[in-house]
């Protein structure tokens, strides 16, 4: 028989997240394969093209792979899969020599027996390097080391083929190199025979946002006492346990959450599994039981999260992040990590996501509204003269709305791609990512009233604006943010507000038409707007190919309403996404971004 556990805590004053400055060493951050072109929806779907005496389904999508692209069963080799409510994913890699390509990747997605889906950016080998190793694992090692400026950690080293930008396949060292101090964590590949770091993946993702109770954005809204019960589908033994004894503390079998300061959970204030820990926003965050209260809020939210997710469909069999998975599968051993109030840096918050099988690793910091230069300086007068200045600095771990964004970043790293959380490390690619976090924070704190504009930040900079360049809107006149509007821009969060604002537009089209469940997080089962959005946000990230454009996020997104839904809502959506330049006629391409306002000539 099942068991819960009951948490009963106060939710208090929030504020948090600011962006960090990105990694200064240079490297080829474009991850873009030459890929075969394949088209990679097919509505109700197509033949498998594989003899009937193909059974497994993992060997058919193998075998469909093989057929599709025309290439011998050794350059192909299946690296995971799992079956969702509706429909079958498998994901593969490219191989030459029995070595497989890191980002030469395919997927597919089959729903009775039909693929729905496909994706590859698998190349032709004419350009490839030697399979036998020029330098050595020690300089590959030393090499990355210096070049990121950080430490091997440990982590299973491997070889592999590296597709970079300009088509040739360099052979690779496979490593992942930390810097505890600055809060990095790359997926290094270093060229086995020249030693040069070929590309760099970060893991660790960063962002702004804000909120109070997961539905709330402040604590201008109020502060809350909440009692709060464990979702017993997607964690059955509660939040504080693992399937040993209950932990009385901040840690559990999804998250374990500690202050900076102690290294520490923090324990519960009464039994049965209590945490009362007020926040006190005429202090500063590191006074009186802030600190517990942060740490409260985290564990809490990073739950939250877990709980709705997995009832999307982010569970053991998608990779998500669990110490015990129960035996319905996935590897397991990977909670998430949270430190808060993190002193290392200010003015910012982050997300590493690993692959399946590695705990994921979230830091968040205080803001002060000022640089990270003067928030030291701050820090240093309250210590030596007991000088508060109780504005300026606020607690990003008692912002909802940060951890939410934040703790997306790893239902999208882990979702695409198939559990390998190296396929949204390119410029574009990294920027849908900030906008599924942008946007399932917007979700989560929608109303039963007409759809509202999601202003991000306000709370965190002071200002009714937010900390984007404009809300998240239909009104052209409000966000007029389109595909045209990512020409000659460069940074990962401005690029995810043009497809947070096209994702809010989808979102809005639903409710309108559909209506809202004030039940959305606890139940999927029912056609209002909001489920039907947020079905669609999970489905397609497990169809869509790794590394996405715009264009195929779009895709995998019509795709989903195909395989979820026999294609009901696929024509608003389209209309939705036209209404923004994502049209049928739409380019993406290096260095250009071309409005396009057509739908398929069914929807007109």
């Amino acid at each position: 028989m099942r068991s819960s556990s009951l948490l009963a805590f106060v939710t208090l004053s929030l504020l948090s997240v600011i962006r960090a400055s990105p990694h200064s060493q240079e490297v080829d951050d474009s991850r873009v394969g030459l890929s075969f072109n394949i088209p990679q929806i097919y509505g109700e779907g197509i033949n498998a093209l594989v003899s009937e005496k193909k059974r497994d389904l993992d060997s058919a999508a193998v075998s469909f792979v093989q057929a599709k692209l025309g290439i011998k069963s050794h350059e192909v080799v299946y690296t995971s899969g799992y079956s969702s409510d509706i429909v079958n994913h498998v994901y593969v890699k490219q191989a030459h020599n029995n070595i497989t390509f890191s980002n030469a990747v395919g997927n597919v997605a089959m729903k009775n027996g039909k693929v729905v889906a496909f994706g590859s950016s698998f190349v032709p080998v004419d350009k490839i390097a030697s399979s036998e190793p020029s330098i050595t694992l020690a300089s590959a090692i030393a090499n990355a080391e210096k070049s990121l400026d950080g430490t091997y950690n440990g982590h299973p080293l491997s070889l592999e083929y590296f597709v970079k930008s300009d088509g040739l396949i360099a052979l690779v060292h496979v490593m992942q190199i930390k810097n505890e101090e600055r809060g990095t964590w790359y997926q290094a590949h270093v060229d086995a025979h020249t030693g040069e770091l070929v590309s760099a993946s970060n893991f660790v993702s960063h962002l702004f946002l804000e909120a109070i109770f997961i539905t709330r954005q402040s604590i201008i809204e109020g502060q809350l006492l909440l009692y709060t019960l464990a979702d017993l589908d997607a964690s059955p033994l509660g939040w504080h346990t693992s399937g040993g004894p209950v932990t009385n503390t901040t840690s559990g079998n999804n998250v374990v959450a500690s202050n900076y300061a102690t290294k520490l959970p923090v324990p519960q204030t009464s039994a049965p599994i209590n945490f009362v820990y007020l926040y006190n926003s005429s202090v500063d965050p590191l006074q009186g039981t802030n600190p517990q209260a942060a740490v409260v809020n985290a564990f809490y939210t990073i739950n939250s999260v877990h709980d709705f997710a997995y009832m999307y469909g982010f569970n053991e069999k998608a990779f998500n992040f669990q110490v015990n998975n129960f035996g319905l599968g996935g590897v397991g051993g990977d909670p998430v990590v949270v430190t808060v109030q993190d002193m290392r840096k200010f003015n910012t918050a982050q997300f590493a996501t690993p692959p399946e099988g590695q705990p994921a690793e979230c830091n968040t910091y205080l803001y002060t509204g000022g640089s990270a230069v003067s928030a030291q300086a701050i820090y240093t007068r309250v210590l030596q003269f007991h000088f508060v200045r109780i504005q300026v600095r606020r607690d990003t771990d008692l912002d909802n709305s940060m951890l939410v964004h934040e703790a997306t970043h790893g239902i999208t790293n882990r979702l695409t791609g198939g559990g390998t959380a190296d396929c949204l490390g390119s410029l574009y690619s990294a920027g849908l990512g900030e906008g599924w976090s942008d946007m399932m924070a917007d979700w989560t704190e929608q109303t039963p009233d007409p759809v509202q504009d999601f202003t991000f930040g306000r709370y965190i900079f002071n200002n009714p604006q937010g900390g984007r360049s404009h809300p998240y809107s239909t009104d052209p006149s409000v966000n007029p943010l389109r595909l045209s509007s990512l020409t000659g821009v460069t940074d990962v969060h401005s690029i995810g507000e043009v497809w947070a604002n096209m994702l809010h537009n989808v979102y809005a089209v639903l409710v309108n038409s559909f209506g809202f469940s004030n039940n959305a997080r606890v139940n999927p089962d029912v056609n209002k707007g909001n489920v039907i959005f947020m079905h669609l946000f999970i489905d397609a990230l497990s169809i869509q190919p790794c590394e996405p454009s715009f264009i195929q996020a779009r895709d995998a997104i019509i795709q989903a309403d195909h395989n979820r839904y026999n294609g009901a809502h696929v024509c608003m959506i389209w209309k939705a996404f036209a209404s923004r330049g994502l049209g049928q006629n739409a380019v993406q391409s290096p260095g250009a971004f071309l409005d396009g306002s057509n739908v398929p000539q069914e929807c007109q």
